[in-house]
């Protein structure tokens, strides 16, 4: 089974993670507690809101699911009152972001499947479900979008898509093989960020 209790938990982590990344991204531009808050619940919503629209999914789980909301803000309030006790938090903001880029790739792809929806379309909208909150994340806070840089972002997503796609089909379903897609995606997003791994760019 890859829907029920174990994908909503999985779901909830993954809203905690991207809400906590949001919110240290607004923490570092000085927003106020409103600003942190809303820039948190976007990150943490704003693609699982577009994928539920794909779908057809309505109302999206962000408005449908108390879970979702509280999940969200009780996570940026929580980075906003404790980031004086957390050390180097341009890196707290990648650690999170990388363990959001895993485990909402591999949730939005399995709800993709769960609809319905085929191979390529899941993996498109579980990719989408993982970028596109930090998207406008980086816009909110005045930031190229992490998915435009030359940083490897969107093909982890993409790739991590297609394997949880792959196992889905083999029949591998539950929480530990989509635990174990998802660090294995945070796991190559770290290693990226650490060897400077990039996307080719056009010549000047």
């Amino acid at each position: 089974m890859t829907g029920g209790y174990p994908l909503l938990v999985a779901d909830l982590i993954g809203v905690a993670v991207f809400a906590a990344s949001g919110a240290s991204a607004g923490v570092v531009k000085r927003l106020d507690l409103f600003g942190v808050a809303f820039v948190g619940f976007v990150a943490a919503l704003g693609g699982g809101i577009l994928r539920d629209l794909a779908i057809g999914a309505v109302p999206p789980l962000a408005f449908g699911d108390w879970r979702y909301a509280v999940t969200a803000v009780i996570a940026s309030v929580a980075v906003f009152w404790l980031h004086p006790t957390l050390n180097r938090v341009r890196r707290t903001v990648l650690l999170l972001d990388a363990a959001g880029l895993g485990l909402f790739t591999a949730t939005g792809t399995l709800k993709a499947l769960d609809a319905g929806v085929p191979a390529v379309g899941a993996c498109l909208l579980g990719m989408l479900t993982a970028i596109g909150g930090g998207v406008a994340r980086d816009l909110l806070t005045g930031e190229i979008p992490v998915v435009l840089r030359r940083e490897i972002y969107a093909v982890i997503a993409l790739g991590g898509a297609v394997l949880v796609t792959l196992s889905h089909k083999l029949g591998f379903t539950g929480l530990v093989p989509l635990v174990s897609a998802a660090a294995l995606m945070t796991g190559v997003r770290l290693i990226a960020l650490y060897r400077r791994w990039s996307a080719p760019v056009a010549a000047p």
